[in-house]
């Protein structure tokens, strides 16, 4: 098969992945490029050798590159199986709560009537998601009946294969953050508070990082939620609960970095090259 050990695949550059670029040229080790968007993936078993690193944009695409490349003989970080759970909020909580991992009190609802007993249950005010969705997009609360219709009507008049699937979950009381905890392999490498007024915590919405050591039960909650959807590279965020303490909200399966590298002084670019070596050499 030949060809370079580490591989990057990629369709948009981002600051990951020139970052990988960069911490890899720094400690000589000679990384393959693969764009999904100049030229296709063979599924031709032996086409494809070595580790790739799948920073792919779009979920959909990181997910079909990793399956392309495995079918060919390479290993990717993640797993295709590793993103397609991590992709699905519902696969995510499933996955987490059958592990027995601590997760808000969610339902999945198809139209608008379960929605609304979902929220009878769980007690207004409730946070409602989209199956698939990142960076806090097309996340809402609804504080009565009246906003949740609103809510559901909206997005079923959406197109899209998940348009009528809502996941409603318990509005967690958060103390103006939340933890955003990157695992690798079977180790926790960095951790940051998400600082913000607004109960929505995503750095890409405008939340504040601050760096963060984590104590060893919040360790050992995040690499309990890792192995649980696949392992690999993720981003797990916590909630701090006043009663039940650490919660597992989601897992990301392509996880953003620059902001967790910026104030915690963590080689994350330097890390990912090394496990790649790692499984390559295996």
């Amino acid at each position: 098969m030949g060809g370079p050990l580490v591989n990057l695949v990629y369709d948009y550059a981002r600051w990951e992945s020139k970052a990988i670029l960069e911490a890899a040229s720094r400690m000589g080790v000679e990384v393959g490029v693969v764009n999904v968007t100049r030229g296709p993936l063979s599924l031709e078993p032996g086409s494809a050798g070595g580790v790739y690193l799948d920073r792919c944009v779009s979920m959909h695409t990181a997910i079909a590159a990793a399956e392309a490349l495995e079918a060919a003989g390479g290993v990717v970080v993640n797993s295709s199986e590793t993103l397609r759970v991590a992709a699905s909020k519902v696969a995510t909580l499933s996955v987490l709560a059958r592990r027995g991992v601590p997760v808000p009190r969610t339902r999945v609802a198809v139209g608008l009537e379960a929605a609304l007993r979902a929220a009878e249950d769980l007690g207004y005010p409730v946070v409602v998601k989209p199956v698939e969705g990142s960076w806090g997009r097309m996340v809402a609360m609804a504080r009565d009946e009246e906003e949740l219709r609103a809510l559901i009507e909206y997005k079923e008049a959406l197109p899209g294969g998940y348009s009528a699937v809502h996941v409603i979950q318990e509005f967690v009381e958060k103390p103006g953050r939340d933890i955003r905890v990157f695992t690798l392999g079977d180790r926790v490498v960095a951790a940051i508070y998400r600082v913000s007024e607004h109960w929505i915590t995503n750095t890409s919405r405008g939340a504040r990082a601050e760096p963060l050591k984590p104590d060893s039960e919040l360790e050992d909650l995040a690499l309990r939620a890792a192995e649980a959807v696949g392992g690999g590279f993720l981003g797990i965020d916590v909630f701090e609960d006043r009663e039940r303490g650490y919660i597992v909200n989601e897992v990301n399966g392509v996880p953003e970095f620059r902001n967790t590298v910026r104030v915690t002084g963590v080689d994350i670019p330097g890390m990912l090259v090394e496990y790649a070596l790692s499984l390559a050499r295996r």
